[in-house]
């Protein structure tokens, strides 16, 4: 079981794949990672040895990834509600950020409907 960054990858995918199980490593960063370190993109995680396992270990580690990404990114969104900006007002009414319509869609965002009672005329 190969294990990076305190995670635990899954053995039977390919090494390109299994690497961005890792919070802040995509397609592109893995791949990139594989190819400075010599480790070919289509072999399984299982089948890496251990010279390979620490070369990719030593990549990573120069890489901010997991908890300290983590941290970073909820530093910065507490940043914006600081400093009161519309991305931090958008953030603490807990509302999309980028200019999307609110009307009809956003539901990942604001939760459940919340249904109002018809004013009666």
């Amino acid at each position: 079981m190969a294990r990076i960054a305190g995670i635990d990858l899954p053995k039977n995918k390919r090494g390109v794949i299994g690497l961005t199980y890792i919070y802040g490593i995509g397609r592109s960063r893995a791949q990139q990672i594989l190819k400075e370190t010599g480790v070919d993109e289509n072999i399984k995680v299982q089948d890496w040895n251990d010279d390979q396992l620490s070369a990719i270990r030593n990549a990573i580690n120069e890489v901010k990834v997991e908890g300290a990404l983590r941290s970073e990114v909820q530093t910065n969104i507490k940043r914006l509600m600081d400093i009161g900006c519309q991305r931090g007002i958008r953030h603490r009414a807990g509302l999309p950020l980028r200019g999307q319509r609110t009307k009809n869609n956003s539901r990942t965002r604001k939760g459940r409907r919340k249904t109002v009672a018809n004013k009666k005329k």
